[in-house]
C-alpha cells in the first residue's frame, strides 16, 4: 500500500491511510489476531458472516426488484460556513 504525501501535509495523508485500511478491513484482522481463536469458534464466526452477507445479499435483490423498499438516503451533513478572509 503506498499512501503519497502532497505538500508535506501529513494529517492529511495519515487520514487517507486511515480510510484507506478501514477499507481493506486491515483494522478488524489486526483485532482478530491480537489473541487465539479456537477452531470452534471461528467456525461459528464464519457461519454467522456467510448467513449476514447472504441477507444482505437478499435484501439488496429484493429492493432492486421493487419488493422492498429502498433505504433513505443519509442526510447529507451541513457544513461550517467558508472563513472570511482579508
Amino acid at each position: 500500500m503506498r499512501i503519497f504525501v502532497k505538500d508535506n501535509n501529513i494529517d492529511q495523508a495519515l487520514r487517507f491511510l486511515k480510510k484507506k485500511m478501514q477499507r481493506e478491513g486491515i483494522f478488524r484482522e489486526m483485532k482478530m489476531h491480537t489473541a487465539y481463536e479456537k477452531p470452534s469458534e471461528r467456525r461459528v464466526r464464519e457461519h454467522a458472516e456467510a448467513i449476514r452477507r447472504a441477507k444482505k445479499l437478499a435484501r439488496k435483490k429484493l429492493q432492486r426488484e421493487g419488493l422492498l423498499p429502498m433505504p433513505k438516503p443519509k442526510p447529507k451533513p451541513v457544513g461550517r460556513p467558508a472563513a472570511i478572509r482579508f
